[in-house]
């Protein structure tokens, strides 16, 4: 009697809220960013660029309808302090939108994919969940023991 084994697929996703961009299937012995997965990583980053900007056009509109002067003292502070969350969020979103650009200027500038400290290849898995990556996890690992360090 034979018995076989199950076979599973391995699937990446991505943490981006980037709808209808599959995650990149390396090919067999293929030179790591080759023109296809530059065009790929770009595709995600202008997407998740394009929906933080549309996220920041919502909360615009949205803050100037909802507006009001409330007579009651605790909805006025109610409101402000939504509006206060709002905007922080906003503006991490906005210097991501900053880091998102400089990362296309790699790309296009065909130096994507290279840790900034040692040179090696960061990984196509590490940049499907985080196309900003600037470092090799090794790098990123010892950076953060530093900072842990010195705080």
């Amino acid at each position: 009697m034979t018995t076989t084994k199950p076979t599973t697929t391995i699937t990446r996703k991505s943490a981006l809220p980037v709808d209808g961009i599959e995650p990149y299937i390396e090919k067999e012995n293929e030179e790591y960013m080759n023109q296809d997965q530059l065009d790929h990583f770009k595709r995600i980053l202008v997407a998740w660029k394009k929906s933080l900007i549309e996220e920041a056009t919502r909360t615009v509109d949205h803050m100037q309808e909802e507006a009001t002067n409330f007579s009651d003292p605790a909805d006025r502070a109610t409101q402000e302090e939504e509006f206060t969350l709002e905007l922080r969020a906003r503006d991490r979103e906005r210097k991501l939108v900053r880091k998102i650009e400089k990362t296309i200027a790699r790309v296009d500038a065909d130096d994507y994919g290279f840790c900034d400290a040692c040179g090696i290849e960061i990984g196509l898995q590490r940049l499907e969940v985080r196309p900003t990556a600037e470092l090799c996890i090794d790098c990123k690992t010892t950076q953060e023991i530093k900072e842990k360090q010195m705080a």
